[in-house]
């Protein structure tokens, strides 16, 4: 799985199963594919998956420079997907499935740091959907309860990730978010994690967890100053030590291991900061989900390589071991990217540190 996810997949005939994402937020230009009973995303649209040494056929059978290994399974496409809003808005560009069982959707698609690339993510590709029709612009909190139940009877979707663009420099996204959980959860019972950038005020956190919000996920990205600035220039302008003050009191509303963020490993920190970092973070409770990067075409980044196969198990099985020994499980986790734990094999390392422990 570290290996697929790195070096991406071939689809040597046309794609079947569940559609693949191009642009937008989150797992971007990849697919849902089974291996060994795991859903991962993996990378089919990029330059470097086009050159990957793996490839598979409509049928699932997974080869590595043309030798046979094992045949993999691709999500189906959800139920909900074939259904559209009293005004024709399609579900599917409302929310989307990821994995296998999550509900994910991007609340607000635009941010105010995106159309200016003096201050916005090099990496980020949230306008990219909107402009090409396959999303809208904001989702309103009707539209996601309507989604949400239909997700949940129609293709027993377990849990909900609700992220969504900057929209401003104070709540960063909180009200937004606020308004949007409530509605659902009155709709339907289902775990969601927020995703948004540390509010000016933390008492966010607690209007988030009162509206229903179960975790909460906020994105470091990259671990350090100089790496952060380069990267995300306008994002950097909120420390690591500030995002740190955050992730406590986040976790003092939320609890242990009901907190996250996002690590994209390969954007230039080392596998030593990387790991400085997440000792931290797992000592103040927060779970930190280090994936790779994979470029998505049409950004600043997109010639940017993955992180090699070695680097990646070399920066996984440590932590891995890190987080079995504070128990720190992503299987506890209530919803979210940790739990779904799709966009990285993470979650194999944690359990395989847990058989040795045992």
């Amino acid at each position: 799985m570290t290996e697929l996810q790195s070096q991406g997949l071939r689809l040597v005939e046309t794609e079947t199963g569940a559609p693949s994402r191009r642009g937008g937020a989150g797992p971007s230009d990849h697919k849902a594919v089974t291996v060994d009973g795991q859903t991962v995303m993996v990378p089919i649209h990029t330059e470097l998956a086009r050159e990957s040494p793996f490839a598979t056929d409509r049928d699932g059978n997974l080869t590595r420079d043309g030798e046979s290994i094992q045949t993999i399974e691709f999500a189906h496409e959800p139920l909900f997907y074939q259904r559209q809003t009293e005004d024709g808005i399609p579900y599917w560009k409302i929310a989307q499935l990821h994995g296998s069982d999550v509900l994910a959707t991007t609340v607000l698609q635009t941010c105010v740091r995106y159309n200016q690339r003096s201050t916005s993510c090099q990496f980020c590709a949230i306008g990219q959907s909107l402009e090409e029709g396959r999303t809208i612009k904001r989702k309103s909190p009707e539209q996601l309860a309507e989604v949400a139940r239909a997700a949940v009877d129609l293709d027993g979707v377990q849990h909900m990730v609700m992220t969504t663009g900057t929209p401003n420099f104070t709540d960063r996204g909180a009200s937004v978010l606020c308004e949007s959980v409530f509605a659902v959860r009155s709709a339907v019972d289902i775990p969601i994690q927020a995703q948004c950038e540390p509010p000016d005020d933390p008492v966010w956190f607690r209007r988030l967890k009162a509206a229903g919000v179960d975790s909460l996920g906020m994105h470091l990205e990259a671990v350090t100053p100089e790496v952060r600035e380069r990267i995300m220039p306008g994002k950097a302008q909120v420390t690591p030590e500030q995002y740190l003050e955050a992730f406590q009191e986040a976790v003092a509303v939320f609890g242990r291991g009901q907190v996250s963020t996002y690590i994209l490993a390969g954007l230039g920190d080392s596998r030593e900061a990387i790991l400085e970092m997440s000792e931290k973070l797992i000592e103040l409770g927060v779970y930190p989900f280090v994936v790779p990067f994979v470029p998505i075409t049409g950004t600043p980044l997109e010639d940017h390589p993955s992180p090699d196969p070695t680097f990646m198990h070399e920066l996984l099985q440590p932590l891995g071991r890190m987080l079995s020994e504070a128990g720190l499980h992503s299987s506890e986790i209530k919803a979210g990217c940790g739990r779904c734990g799709a966009c990285s094999s993470l979650s194999a390392y944690e359990e395989e540190s847990i058989s040795d422990v045992t």
